[in-house]
């Protein structure tokens, strides 16, 4: 009897699933602003007069930061703020309540380290406020007491305002009215004042003053009528949605705090939303939401919560770069509204700050239904300031091996082990190079994770080696949802252990997903975290080899049957609810997984890892891609604006599912996505459980063909990829690029968004439009020179450029002044290419000058990193000279790759080339010249690629 019942178990969760959505997301299974009661009551306070106060007889001034008190002259509750100036040019504003009933949660694990401080000195202070100096470019803080407000200016500029429109907001923790505890509470309560009122007189004396003891014990009698009228707006304590309720037992905790942009016009980020590059106003709609779900068949153009969240906004203009970064793992509301500086000003300004002319402004509210306020202003100047800021905070981009910066090959779901092997076949028959081959949940025992089905896979290691033979690898699915079935050990182990999220009243929560009755790891306990990741030992996932990764899908988490299709809010994590926490979940499981990979290989190899929902620092343990898309063309663009606002808060290694995940795409869709995906950073394709088989090769010969060819572009550009991840390792620079972060100064640029820059050297223009005959593409940068990488045509900068198209069209174009390396043989996988030649491709700038970057290790362990076995590189080209010189002469690698071509566009005819090798011996270089294109090549220079080297055109 068993046996069938666990056989109908995946098709009445597979029904489940198919009810959230048919054709369309169902957007009644999903909260609005509305709908959620703490949105609600943010946004229903407008802009006005703030209640807040600053406290200035209690300022304390360290090395490292100062403290103030607030008080809401409403309630008389205190809040205290925390102001630190950290190294780098950011500032750090933490709110928290004076004295809360219990601590508020404060978001562990996404810094990478405690942020340096640096001293603030007092420059003035009065009544009114005070002035601190951050001791950068005369910049200062400016603090106005009433009411509260924050400014950061420099020199007359003001480059930020906290709190100027009065819309902070801390609900603080208190005692519900009908407990026993506040009865007894309010009793003693009614006693004091019936003594305190003997004072009356002195005590009303000394409530002007705004500060002193007898302040904290009036604020009880005021708050007892606000506390109450708090109360009769609904959802404080107990929401409902749909069936599901939530018991609040901490009643209402939400948090809001406005920032206002002077002069900005373009703000960005704040991911995960399919929706334009930069952000919208919100006014009249609903916020921007950050709430990770799994929203089945997700719309376009929709503000709705996604499936990851980073809390950081990104303004620009034509003079500066900022940042916020609004560290809170709570579902966060962010609205974005226009205005014009100078209207909504509450607090007294110094006579320094600027004048009264009108500028376009900015404004964004932040909205958090628990934690406390914890944000860093990131001040820039340059866009690259901004990443290196950010970076400085949550870590960049995790390094990934060169293999997997290759073409991955997915579906749900790979038939058998047969299957798998027809596959890897298919792409050796049809010559097109592949790396991974992936399997979806149906290659599990029952979608018990961390096991094989005994029949379809019954030999898995057999069936690694045959990859592995091929030099190929494999990734399979590990979802967070553990199937509880008393026969399972993962489960019991679990159990045993106590490492399940908990119901309010204390039992394992469990809910439904892929297994049917699943519970649920508490990824946010550290013993639970390496618990899950020694699962990943060779002799404990059994069947696994060093060529499998994984992926960790579903980890939002996805609850089929609960509230918004996720885990209760009053769930518990140890002593926290899920309401805090929840935005943090899907970084945790691929943190737990990412440092399995690594222990595994007793942290010699560098793991791969790919996740369906994030947070900030997600970017340290793998990839992320957008979702269940769907095979539709406006999924296909997208995909653009989706991974470059990615890009802009440090994820990097982004894609989207090529062909789109839900439907069938018309072979004209499914090419022009190969063809974008070629030249975005993860490169998958996959496909829903319901479509049409679609390898690569299925659809006639000359579609395979062009597929192949995006497909080999993309293997011969890998050296290019790499040294970018590298770069982005490095310093945090996105690897895919908006194009006004390279052009900040170019006001075309800021809201471009179907095209974009890898690095800073290739602009690539995808054809997103069905049926296109043409694309208009624009090329930034007055005096800038732009080369068609397939016809090395060059082209002006600072126009739009029409460019006529057929189906084997990809526009790209490399910048001239720029050096980028290619491997032009290319194989069945990027492994089997690693010692192969490189050519280098030089694009001259109107002043006859390029320089590059070749970067190199072993291309998958951390030896780059713990022992220096690497080779940086730098190309340069000047008054007819190319020369390679070392950029790391401490570090000790070598490789057998060597340099078999040089291409150099813009040139000129020279009459003999010669090479100088690093040991100073001189020889004739071969080369030819096509004077229609201006084109020299220089053929088998025949140097290896980690010596210096000097090649001379005279």
């Amino acid at each position: 009897m068993a046996p069938s019942v666990d056989r109908m178990v995946p098709l009445l969760v597979a029904l489940l699933f198919l009810c959230l959505g048919a054709e369309a997301v169902d957007r009644s299974n999903f909260k609005t602003c509305e709908q959620s009661s703490f949105c609600k009551r943010q946004r229903e306070l407008k802009p006005g007069q703030s209640p807040y106060r600053a406290l200035l007889d209690t300022l304390e001034l360290s090395d490292s930061r100062i403290t103030l008190q607030l008080i809401n002259d409403n309630n008389k509750v205190r809040l205290l703020l925390e102001l630190y100036r950290l190294h780098g040019n950011m500032t750090r504003v933490k709110i928290n309540e004076l004295k809360p009933l219990k601590p508020r949660y404060e978001v562990p694990d996404v810094l990478i380290t405690d942020p340096p401080t640096e001293p603030m000195t007092l420059v003035a202070q009065d009544e009114n406020g005070l002035v601190l100096s951050l001791g950068v470019d005369e910049q200062r803080v400016i603090v106005s007491a009433r009411p509260f407000r924050l400014d950061i200016v420099e020199g007359p500029t003001v480059l930020l305002s906290l709190n100027s429109r009065g819309l902070l907001t801390f609900e603080h923790l208190r005692l519900r009215k009908d407990t026993i505890s506040h009865k007894i509470t309010s009793t003693v309560g009614s006693m004091w004042d019936s003594i305190k009122s003997v004072f009356s007189s002195k005590h009303d004396a000394d409530a002007e003053d705004g500060g002193g003891s007898e302040n904290a014990e009036q604020a009880e009698d005021e708050d007892e009528q606000a506390v109450k009228e708090e109360e009769d707006k609904p959802g404080m304590w107990e929401e409902t949605f749909k069936t599901h309720s939530d018991s609040k037992p901490n009643g209402p905790s939400s948090i809001s705090l406005d920032f206002s942009f002077p002069g900005v016009d373009h703000v960005y980020g704040i991911p995960e939303h399919a929706d334009t590059l930069k952000l919208r106003n919100t006014d009249g709609g609903d916020p921007y939401r950050l709430y990770n779900l799994d929203v089945f068949q997700y719309e376009l153009h929709n503000l709705m919560a996604l499936y990851g969240a980073v809390p950081v906004i990104i303004s620009h203009n034509t003079e500066r770069t900022m940042g916020i970064f609004w560290l809170n793992a709570a579902e966060t509301w962010v609205d974005i509204s226009s205005s014009t500086a100078g209207k909504t000003v509450f607090g007294k300004m110094m006579d320094f700050v600027q004048g009264s002319s009108e500028v376009p402004q900015t404004d964004v509210r932040w909205i958090s239904e628990s934690g406390i306020i914890d944000v860093f202003v990131l001040l820039g100047p340059t866009p690259n300031d901004v990443f290196a800021q950010y970076a400085s905070l949550t870590g960049t981009q995790a390094f990934p091996s060169l293999s997997t910066l290759g073409y991955h090959q997915c579906r749900w779901n790979y038939n058998d082990k047969e299957d798998v092997k027809t596959v890897d076949e298919g792409f050796d028959k049809h010559d097109i190079p592949c790396d991974f081959i992936w399997l979806d949940i149906e290659h599990t025992d029952g979608k018990r994770y961390f096991t094989w089905d005994p029949h379809k896979f019954a030999q898995p290691k057999e069936m690694l080696q045959g990859l592995m033979d091929k030099r190929r690898k494999m990734v399979a699915i590990v979802d967070p949802h553990i199937k509880v079935d008393s026969g399972y050990n993962i489960h019991n182990e679990i159990r045993s252990k106590s490492f399940y999220v908990k119901t309010k009243d204390g039992a394992d929560y469990e809910g439904w997903c892929w297994p049917g009755n699943s519970g649920y790891p508490d990824f946010t306990n550290p013993e639970m975290r390496a618990w899950w990741a020694s699962k990943f030992a060779y002799d404990q996932y059994e069947g696994s080899m060093e060529n499998l990764f994984i992926w960790n899908d579903m980890n939002e988490p996805s609850v089929f049957n609960g509230p918004e299709v996720t885990m209760h809010k009053d769930a518990l994590h140890g002593s926290w609810e899920h309401r805090d926490v929840h935005n943090i979940y899907g970084l945790y499981v691929q943190k737990a997984t990412s440092e399995g990979l690594i222990q595994r290989s007793g942290g010699v190899e560098r793991p791969f890892v790919l996740t369906r929902a994030f947070f900030a620092g997600s970017q340290r343990y793998g990839a992320v891609w957008t979702g269940d898309n769907a095979a539709e063309w406006g999924h296909l663009k997208i995909s653009i604006p989706m991974c470059l606002s990615l890009g802009l808060v440090g994820i990097s290694f982004c894609g989207a599912d090529v062909g789109g995940f839900f439907k069938h795409p018309s072979t004209e869709l499914l090419v022009r996505w190969y063809q974008a995906g070629a030249y975005q950073p993860f490169f998958r394709a996959h496909a829903h459980l319901d479509t049409p088989r679609r390898e690569p090769w299925l659809f006639g010969p000359d579609n395979t063909a062009l597929i192949r060819e995006a497909i080999r572009q993309r293997y011969a550009l890998l050296p290019f990829w790499y040294q970018l991840f590298y770069n982005a390792y490095r310093t945090g620079q996105p690897v895919m690029r908006a194009l006004w972060v390279e052009y900040p100064k170019e006001p075309a640029t800021f809201v471009i968004e179907d095209e974009y820059l890898l690095g800073k050297d290739l602009l690539v223009h995808p054809v997103t439009d069905e049926g296109a005959k043409g694309v208009t593409a624009y090329l930034p940068g007055k005096g800038e020179i732009w080369y068609d990488v397939h016809t090395f045509q060059k082209h002006k900068g600072a126009q739009n450029l029409y460019i006529p198209v057929t189906m084997s069209s990809i526009p790209v174009f490399q910048r001239g002044g720029s050096i980028i390396s290619r491997k032009n043989r290319v194989r069945r996988s990027s492994t089997c290419m690693e010692n192969d030649p490189y050519t280098l491709y030089v694009a001259l700038s109107s002043q006859g000058t390029a320089e590059g970057e070749i970067y190199i290790d072993d291309f998958h362990t951390f030896n780059f990193e713990k022992e220096k076995q690497f080779i940086h590189r730098h190309l340069h080209f000047s008054d007819n000279t190319l020369s390679s010189s070392n950029l790391a002469p401490d570090s000790n690698f070598s490789t057998a790759a060597w340099i078999e071509k040089v291409i150099i566009m813009g040139a000129t005819q020279p009459t003999s080339i010669s090479l100088i090798a690093a040991d100073g011996t001189k020889s004739a270089v071969e080369f030819e010249f096509d004077s229609a294109a201006s084109v020299l090549t220089l053929r088998k220079p025949g140097v290896n690629a980690g010596a210096d080297w000097t090649v001379l055109l005279q």
